[in-house]
């Protein structure tokens, strides 16, 4: 220890004294190290860490499948089903999202409701900040209403007050019961569900008769808890003799329906494994050049200690002793470039968490933890090993004689070779970072360029819920709706509004099962085609601009007094009608129990996404119905609608003469979730630009440090090669020739950095095949092209020193020692 301690004395003493070498190559780990928290933050709190709940790894996510679908929504009677029938889960619970109006308690406000069951809360152990959770009596049609209102709302709206529980609240036109308040550090988020819940109810309360139909599927997803001992695989068996049972027994509904389970965490994370372990790599060739950097720094600083280290040689010290010493130092910077670092990447990751994608999972739990520090101290201390360790070896092996009759001028053709040797690697893994980036812009640029089969400019998105007077019966309901469309279309500024009933391009769905008329009714619901249904208004396809192939789209006078109607897009007709015309065949839509007509065909709208349309084929078919049309049984509680609005000018410059005109109508109307149709098109698109942002910040610091690398070098060799370049002028030698020389010397560094680079990149971006749309891995202009730009970057980094060296005065340069 008291060898120890003088080596990091004298070490402080060297880093102190050399002020100059200490702040660059504190700055530059600090610069890998703090970029790399930065991200392993993001993967430890997303990926890494235990969820955050009482034995999570008997937690798993339950789904309904079909030979269409792998992971469908469950129905209400399947899943009560499931509670009562396995016998190794200690609890089933479901839930789903939904919106209601508050109304009574100053404006009305539109709040974002968890409808659970009760088993919900106690699954997940979780406590309640005030009250109690929802008890199995509350979890039924008939049980009064009750509510769980979340920390944010009871702060906000009730400002924390004690004496919450048992206040009632009007929802979409009910009172319910507040029964308890839920802890604030309360976070939840799986499939469409996340706790960003103002307020929950009991699921079984659901009032909507087709919630408990068993052929109808709502929105609903369930989670369970493993009995003690209890494995997946048999847990798995048990589930999939249940769906056997219900297929026997309710064969038109059920038959070939499956359960497909998932653990809690695996469900949570898959999306993004890939793209975060691709970055976590990428953000470590960036460390790793920092390294080189450092290291290649350590081997010119060496040249003037050779002396230093010649005569302590001379004196008895070890090999050992010398190379303990070195690394003692290096270790210091590391760990001096890890303290920085944590402050970059403090910054760093709250950066991060603002281009992060919405849906990330668990983003609230990414932070600098205790695990994150030692992994930087982990890294700060292998970093100082690795930049530090190829120069001790070299100087801790001095040849006495030469090194003592040097004076201390000059570095050996080998130490030369080894700073060559870490230019060439840091240019390779710059170039593939700069590859990687490069892929991603490229797809992003062709996904943007990608025709989403409407006109998402100058088109607002929002939300109305109506006042629940509006929603009496069918009748009123409609006629709610029919002067919500009419004032809309009133408001200047406004082109085109239609109000819609279903899902719309990239921000939901609705799906029907039907057939073709003239084809047999199938044997039941999971053997029927399914289709994306919209339900809308005939001003729908003027607003969004949807082409019209054949026939015609709806009128007014498509109601609910006329002859059901439809219209089906390219993808349908192509599909279900090849070779024909299918204006004025029908179709029967199973679930609603209607037969409409065919009046016309349109384009085919990329519904799940720029990217991901083309992988979803099981559900292409798209069909419209007028919105008045949808009948009368389905017509309950308080209007709603998402309305799509074309403006003639910047759409979010109508949203405040919109919402004015919407409380005009009736006080109690709510507008909510207002954007823009290019802002969901964007949304859709976020997890691929955070890797391309990512991935463009990563490779431009790599850049940056590579040219910084090969500038030094040849700055350093210019130094020691000036007695040289002197003898050579005076020879003859023109300052064009020392030109050449130089900057043949970095370009041969930097040429053989780019060979590697590419046969890196060549074996490497295969693994992001999952994230590129639109070209190769391997594609050829990206490869080429930055191959180009990275020797032009060397290039440009040579030609300073080389054009220094033609600049020495031979008189000066023989006279050098």
């Amino acid at each position: 220890m008291g060898t120890l301690l003088q080596d990091i004395r004298y070490g402080i003493r060297m880093l102190v004294k050399n002020p100059g070498y200490t702040l660059i190559a504190v700055l530059t780990l600090a610069l890998g190290i703090g970029a790399n928290t930065a991200l392993f933050s993001v993967v430890n709190g997303v990926l890494l860490n235990p969820l955050p709940y009482p034995q999570p790894e008997r937690l798993v996510m339950l789904y309904e499948n079909t030979p269409n679908f792998e992971k469908s929504s469950i129905s209400y009677p399947n899943f009560q089903d499931w509670q009562r029938n396995n016998s190794t889960f200690s609890a089933i619970a479901a839930y789903r999202s939904d919106d209601f109006s508050m109304t009574g308690s100053g404006e009305p406000e539109r709040l974002r409701v968890g409808m659970v069951s009760a088993d919900f809360f106690p699954i997940l152990g979780v406590k309640p900040a005030l009250g109690r959770f929802f008890s199995p009596d509350d979890d039924r049609r008939s049980a009064a209403p009750v509510t769980i209102i979340s920390a944010g709302l009871w702060q906000r709206k009730f400002g924390s007050a004690p004496d919450i529980v048992g206040k009632r609240m009007t929802m979409n036109g009910n009172d319910y019961t507040v029964i308890g308040v839920i802890a604030a550090s309360f976070h939840f988020q799986a499939n469409n569900f996340d706790t960003a819940k103002d307020l929950y109810i009991p699921l079984g309360q659901f009032s909507d008769p087709l919630f408990h139909d068993r052929g109808v599927h709502e929105g609903m997803d369930a989670i369970g808890r493993l009995k003690p001992g209890t494995s997946l695989a048999a847990a798995r068996a048990d589930m999939d003799q249940i769906a056997r049972n219900l297929a026997a027994t309710y064969p038109n509904e059920d038959k070939n329906a499956g359960v497909t389970m998932l653990p809690l965490k695996q469900d949570m994370v898959r999306d993004v494994q890939l793209f975060l372990w691709v970055l976590l790599g990428a953000v470590g060739f960036v460390l790793l050049i920092a390294c080189v950097n450092v290291a290649n720094l350590q081997l010119a600083r060496a040249t003037g200690r050779a002396r230093e280290f010649a005569i302590r040689s001379a004196l008895g010290a070890s090999q050992g002793r010398v190379i303990r010493q070195l690394l003692t130092e290096s270790i210091l910077v590391g760990l001096a470039g890890g303290g920085m670092g944590c402050c970059l990447a403090a910054w760093g990751t709250q950066a991060a968490l603002r281009v992060l994608p919405k849906t990330l999972p668990r983003a609230e739990e990414v932070g600098l933890d205790s695990h994150v520090l030692m992994f930087t101290l982990a890294v700060s201390v292998l970093a100082g090993i690795v930049f530090g360790l190829a120069p001790a070896l070299k100087t801790s092996r001095p040849n006495l004689q030469d090194t003592l009759k040097e004076s201390g001028r000059g570095a050996s053709g080998a130490r030369h070779r080894a700073l060559g040797v870490f230019v060439v690697v840091e240019m390779a893994m710059a170039l593939v970072l700069l590859i990687g980036a490069g892929l991603m812009i490229r797809s992003l640029a062709e996904l943007w360029s990608v025709n989403p089969g409407f006109n998402p400019h100058n088109v607002l998105c929002f939300d109305v819920s109506l006042s629940p007077s509006l929603g009496a019966n069918a009748a009123t309901s409609r006629a709610a709706l029919r002067e919500l469309g009419e004032t809309l279309n009133d408001i200047p500024g406004v082109k085109a509004a239609a109000p819609t009933g279903g899902g719309l391009p990239m921000t939901g769905d609705d799906e029907l099962p039907f057939w073709v008329e003239g084809q047999q009714k199938p044997a039941n619901v999971s053997e029927m085609n399914q289709s994306l249904f919209y339900f809308v208004e005939p001003q729908y396809l003027t607003v969004m601009e949807i082409p019209l192939e054949k026939g015609r789209f709806f009128a007014p006078s498509d109601d609910e007094h006329s002859p059901a109607v439809t219209v089906i897009d390219e993808d349908f007709a192509r599909k279900y009608f090849p070779n024909q015309d299918p204006i004025g065949k029908r179709i029967h839509i199973g679930i609603v129990n209607i037969e409409p007509e065919i009046i016309g065909v349109v384009g085919h709208v990329k519904h799940w996404g720029l990217d991901s349309d083309a992988d979803r084929q099981a559900i292409q078919a798209q069909t419209y119905m007028p919105m008045m049309q949808i009948p009368d049984r389905f017509w309950s509680g308080a209007p709603q609608a998402r309305v799509v609005a074309r403006s003639t000018g910047s759409p979010l410059a109508i949203a405040g003469a919109v919402r004015q005109g919407i409380e005009k109508l009736n006080s109690q109307n709510v507008m909510f979730e207002t954007r823009t149709m290019d802002a969901i098109v964007a949304e859709s698109l976020a997890a691929r630009r955070f890797s391309m942002i990512l991935l463009s910040v990563f490779a431009g610091i790599a850049l940056l440090l590579s040219s910084i690398g090969i500038y030094g070098v040849i700055s350093y060799v210019v130094g020691q090669r000036t007695h040289e370049i002197g003898i050579r002028m005076a020879l003859g030698a023109q300052r064009q020739d020392v030109l050449r020389l130089m900057l043949g010397e970095g370009m041969k560094m930097a040429m053989a950095g780019v060979a590697m680079g590419v046969c890196a990149a060549l074996s490497l971006t295969h693994l992001m095949i999952k994230m590129l749309f639109g070209i190769s891995a391997t594609d050829p202009v990206t490869f080429t092209g930055l191959a180009i730009v990275l020797s032009g970057v060397a290039l440009a980094a040579c030609y300073v020193p080389a054009r220094r060296a033609m600049r020495v005065d031979p008189i000066i340069a023989l006279r050098y020692e």
